[in-house]
């Protein structure tokens, strides 16, 4: 699920960035707050982080002894992404193993589908191994899927959410695309 988040954040200006004018500063801001903003990933509170979408405030700049960089404490509108247990999600296999399927969904790479939680789905080993029920719905490497997630996971070291899913419940399953 999308966010819309209003954050606070510091950005270090370089002197040389700076002019009279405010416009090389205003841009020399966001360039350095969108770099810092990529750079940060996720957070456990939040989910990863998306977009920036609005600078809302630029505070007053303090110089920095030692490097004579120039502080700005800043206010910004973003937007980030967070799935949570309970929700309905549309993931995209990209590995197929005995016990299960491994889908990313948006910025997710780690949503685990185990075989124990596809009631009717047999495991079919192959060059390209798949998931088959007996009405020959297939889940294979690129299908997309509709599951529920059953829980998440942070993993603070990575800075990255794992998730576990299930098809038990009514309309999950492959999605077929025409």
């Amino acid at each position: 699920m999308f966010l819309k988040v209003k954050l606070p954040w510091n950005v270090m200006i370089a002197a040389e960035n700076m002019d009279a004018k405010g416009l090389i500063l205003k841009r020399a801001i966001l360039v350095q707050l969108l770099d810092a903003f990529a750079s940060k990933k996720a957070t456990k509170e939040l989910g990863y982080y998306v977009a920036v979408t609005a600078l809302d405030k630029i505070g007053e700049g303090k110089i920095r002894e030692h490097t004579g960089e120039v502080l700005f404490p800043v206010m910004f509108s973003g937007m980030t992404f967070k799935i949570f247990k309970g929700e309905i999600i549309h993931g995209v296999v990209h590995k197929v193993l005995k016990h299960g399927v491994f889908m990313r969904c948006g910025p997710i790479e780690n949503v685990y589908l185990s075989y124990t939680k596809m009631p009717d789905y047999k495991y079919i080993p192959g060059e390209n191994p798949i998931f088959m029920n007996d009405r020959m719905s297939r889940i294979q490497v690129e299908a997309t899927v509709r599951v529920v997630v059953l829980g998440t996971k942070w993993m603070e070291a990575e800075r990255e959410f794992q998730a576990l899913a299930s098809l038990e419940g009514d309309y999950l399953g492959p999605i077929f695309e025409e």
